[in-house]
């Protein structure tokens, strides 16, 4: 690997249910950062679209089927710690038994539900904004984050009130205000000069409104089709990704970390994302 683009860390900085409308909505500080690295608003969420399902899938390398989350599940369960599907938690802590992780989620679920517990990981659970404020807050004592992840809730919640879309000016206003949010911890990171070496991934989990204005679940495009980029060392600026899927997010995470993903992983590195440092 090319030591001067070594990557230190890993954020995976996400939004829930926004599918790929942030095309049809003001999101100036996620496009301007996107452009500086890879970016598709194709990514393939995963079936069914619903929330426990898809980011069980980016956090632990496999298909729904696999991972058996659901929103009942992880909502009421722990994620086994003995599971033949690890979450990219789990693979880094048993590769840096001192790495320092952490897990900011606006939906609890995913704290204590599909990641797993005991792993010493730093979680909070709070809404949009104030979970922002934690993100800053942690930042600014641990800049030695080894991963870190972010899921704010709000698109998701407004889509289920004023229905999902481009025709839905409250919908799109979520996503508007996200792209704000996104733009303090961006800041948070940028400030404190971890930026030249870290990968931060920008992604959503599914869409909504094909099937069902108010709702989300099937394969419709405006369900399955999503936004997914990141930003990094070795991403050259303009890189295209012809065919992503969210389950994909483990294994770019582990890639850019050094580290060899479990053999049971589903996930996949996708071709040509990155240019100039080593694929493991």
């Amino acid at each position: 690997m090319n030591k001067a683009n070594e990557i230190q860390r890993v954020f995976i900085l996400g939004m829930d249910g926004a599918g790929n409308f942030i095309q049809n909505t003001p999101t100036p500080i996620i496009d301007a950062f996107l452009e500086k690295g890879a970016v598709t608003y194709n990514a393939q969420a995963q079936s069914p679209t619903i929330s426990a399902e898809c980011w069980g899938s980016v956090l632990h390398g496999v298909v729904p089927e696999k991972h058996q989350l659901n929103n009942e599940v992880a909502a009421n369960t722990l994620y086994p710690s003995d599971s033949a599907y690890p979450s990219v938690f789990q693979v880094v802590r048993e590769a840096w038994p001192e790495a320092k992780l952490a897990a900011f989620s606006s939906w609890t679920p995913i704290n204590y539900g599909i990641i797993e517990d005991g792993l010493g990981i730093h979680k909070e659970s709070k809404p949009d904004a104030e979970l922002v404020g934690a993100i800053e807050a942690y930042l600014e004592q641990n800049t030695d984050v080894k991963l870190l992840f972010m899921q704010l809730d709000e698109p998701d919640g407004a889509g289920h009130t004023y229905g999902y879309g481009p025709d839905s000016p409250e919908y799109l206003n979520a996503i508007t205000k996200n792209d704000e949010l996104f733009g303090l911890v961006l800041a948070s990171i940028e400030k404190r000069g971890l930026l030249e070496d870290s990968l931060v991934i920008l992604l959503t989990d599914h869409g909504g409104g094909g099937s069902h204005a108010y709702s989300h679940g099937s394969d419709h495009p405006m369900d399955k089709n999503v936004f997914w980029g990141c930003v990094g060392p070795g991403v050259a600026a303009g890189t295209s990704l012809p065919e992503l899927f969210i389950v994909d997010t483990a294994a770019v995470v582990l890639n850019a970390l050094g580290l060899q993903q479990p053999d049971s992983w589903d996930a996949k590195v996708p071709e040509g994302l990155f240019s100039e440092i080593s694929i493991t």
